[in-house]
Parts: C-alpha cells; sequence; structure tokens
C-alpha cells in the first residue's frame, strides 16, 4: 500500500521548532512527510539564533507598526502528496485540502490580529472548504481560537504536541541532587529568577544547580558557585538533563513550553509559575502530579529582581525544598512524568493515533 504523503509548509524557510523534528522522526503510519530536508530542530548556533529572531521580529514589528493586515499564509508549490500540513501557519492553496497546528492564536497573523480587517482576512482563509482541520496544540489556544472565530467549532481540534520517551533510561542516584534551569531566551524566561532560586538552594542544601543559556558575564561573576553553561546542541543537553533530579522552569511568559515535555521525558519534576502569559502550562504540568505550579497575579519583570519577583522566588525556593527533602514525593512525580511521555496525551502514540484519524478523515 503506498504511504499518503504530507507536505510540510512552514512559516520561515528553517522551522525553529522541536515539534516538527519529532514529527518527522516518528510519523504516523503509513505517512511520508515532504518538504524535510531543512528541518533540524531547534537552532543552537548562538550567531544564526540571534539573526533569525532580529529578523522575525522586525518583520512583525515594521508591518504591524504600518498597520497591515497580513494572515500567516503561504503558499505550497505544486506536486506529488495528497495534503498539506500547515506547520503554526495558514495556507493559500485552493487546490489541496489543508490542515493547520497552531502553537497559539497568534501565529495566524504576520500582522493585524487586532484589525477588523486583519480578522476578516484570517476568516476568509480558515472558513475556505479547503481547510478541513484547525489543530491547536492546547485546549486554552482552541478556547482563543474560538473566541475569535466560534463559526470554526466543527473543523478544530486539539492535538498536543509530543516527545518521544527516553528508552533504556536509568537515573542515577547523584550524591549531590541536581536540579537543572535550560533557556534559549535567558531573561523572558526567567534566568535571573532561576539563578537566585538556585543559589540560596546551594547555600542550605546539598545540591548542585546548573544553568544552560546565554547567561550575562556579570551574573557569571555573581553566581560563581553555580554551574553555567552556554546553549548546546541537543544530545550533550540530553546527556546533561538524563543526570539530573530536577527542572527548575520560572518563565513568566510562553505560548507552549517543549523544554516541559523534554524534561518529563527524563522524568524531571517540574517546579514552575503559571501567569497570564502561560495560560497553557497548567495543561502541561499538573500540580502535585509532574511538578508545583502557583500562580502569580502580578505582572513579571524580566530584567531585574523586584518585590514581585522576591516574591516569586521565595515560593520557587520553598516547592524546590518540598522536592528536595521529600524523595518519595520525588520518585512518585517523576514516574508520573515517564508515564505522561510513554502512554499519556503527550506521547508519540496518542498523537499519531489522533493525526492519522484527522489526515484520514480529510482525504477520503
Amino acid at each position: 500500500m503506498k504511504p499518503t504523503k504530507i507536505y510540510l509548509q512552514y512559516p520561515w524557510k528553517f522551522p525553529d521548532s522541536p515539534y516538527y523534528k519529532y514529527l518527522i522522526k516518528s510519523p504516523p503510519k503509513g505517512i511520508e512527510y515532504l518538504n524535510v530536508e531543512n528541518q533540524k530542530g531547534v537552532i543552537t548556533s548562538k550567531r544564526f539564533f540571534w539573526f533569525s529572531n532580529f529578523l522575525k521580529r522586525n518583520i512583525r514589528r515594521t508591518t504591524t507598526l504600518l498597520n497591515l493586515s497580513i494572515p500567516n499564509a503561504h503558499l505550497s508549490p505544486k506536486g506529488n502528496y495528497d495534503l498539506i500540513h500547515c506547520a503554526h501557519c495558514l495556507s493559500k492553496n485552493t487546490n489541496k485540502p489543508w490542515v493547520a497546528d497552531i502553537e497559539s492564536v497568534w501565529s495566524m497573523w504576520i500582522s493585524g490580529m487586532s484589525t477588523k480587517t486583519g480578522k476578516g482576512d484570517v476568516e476568509k482563509i480558515i472558513m475556505n472548504p479547503n481547510c478541513k482541520k484547525i489543530m491547536p496544540w492546547t485546549k486554552n489556544t482552541k478556547k482563543e481560537i474560538l473566541n475569535f472565530y466560534p463559526q470554526l467549532n466543527n473543523k478544530i481540534e486539539v492535538v498536543y504536541p509530543a516527545v518521544p520517551e527516553i528508552k533504556n533510561l536509568r537515573k542515577k542516584n547523584n550524591k549531590k541532587l541536581k536540579i537543572i534551569f535550560v533557556a534559549r531566551y535567558f531573561d523572558i524566561k526567567g534566568g535571573r529568577m532561576a539563578l537566585e532560586v538556585l543559589d540560596r538552594l546551594t547555600k542550605e542544601y546539598k545540591i548542585e544547580g546548573i544553568v544552560v543559556s546565554d547567561v550575562p558575564q556579570d551574573l557569571k561573576d555573581t553566581y560563581r558557585k553555580l554551574n553555567i553553561m552556554p546553549l548546546m546542541q541537543q544530545e550533550k543537553l540530553f546527556d546533561l538533563m538524563s543526570s539530573s533530579d530536577l527542572f527548575l522552569y520560572p518563565s513568566a511568559v510562553d505560548t507552549f513550553g517543549f523544554s516541559l515535555l523534554e524534561a518529563m521525558a527524563f522524568g524531571l519534576p517540574i517546579i514552575t509559575i503559571n501567569t497570564k502569559y502561560t495560560k497553557s502550562r497548567p495543561e502541561i504540568v499538573q500540580n502535585g502530579r509532574m511538578g508545583l505550579i502557583f500562580d502569580v497575579e502580578e505582572e513579571v519583570n524580566y530584567g531585574k529582581i523586584t518585590s514581585v519577583e522576591e516574591n516569586i522566588i521565595e515560593k520557587l525556593v520553598q516547592n524546590a525544598e518540598k522536592l528536595i527533602l521529600n524523595r518519595k514525593l520525588r520518585e512518585r512525580m517523576s514516574k508520573n512524568c515517564l508515564e505522561e511521555i510513554k502512554n499519556g496525551k503527550f506521547s508519540i502514540k496518542e498523537r499519531n493515533r489522533k493525526l492519522k484519524k484527522i489526515y484520514e478523515e480529510v482525504i477520503k
């Protein structure tokens, strides 16, 4: 039986998400993805990463200042394939059926999201008969999309991202408990709070605080007792995570948070927060099951520690202490994390089951 051929359409030439790397490596049975040559997963080159984000940010900023309505929609080339799968973007194609996975509601626009014209332009695209299914990454994103377009209800379905389980994972009994923080965007992912939390914990307990991020030199000098490393290739990072015990992630901004899934794949209970800019996080980290999470109502400052951040730091320290001092709790949460990735909603087999069903329905 011939495989179903699906063209992956990206919004940028070089896709920068582990979502598609894991999709291509572990496709649903009978599915062949096309346009995969440039898919390398996340960008780890510091120079290329900076340039890529500078370019994307300024394109969005300029078009928004000009008050332009530009849907994040692209035209896939003609070819021998059955279906287009848009990678958190939309399609301009009218000769092929297409589906789109959507990380966040804003990813349907380059600019014009808040304008009447912009909303109308996207509505025309997603209500076109060729648009067969919109697949938000979370229930929260589905809710946000339906707030814009309630008429989309009959062709929207949540398909959670997935990461592979780690085969033959063996957790080490470290002499020192290892708590790791990983972020490509140091400040907006709570890097300064993470440094302070780890520093305080190392003064009270026999732990090793590990930070993998682009940390400014003055902070490296201040927090010399911590093991601070630069961004690294995924293979090296995963080696580091396999020997860690807890995952600290005080990010106040996230449309999803793939690092949380990857931490769970290594059985790392998560210590994190939930803000109005991380509304999907409680779907990922169930409090008391995969880790400890608490709500933050105030605006979080990225660049410095104020009274708001100080309160967050204190609560993060307290939650970390609960896990440091309670081995059974750590082990139970670790097992829950591993089970969620192996058989739960973030498993490869559950994602593939949903995608396979959607693809088959679309191309009947």
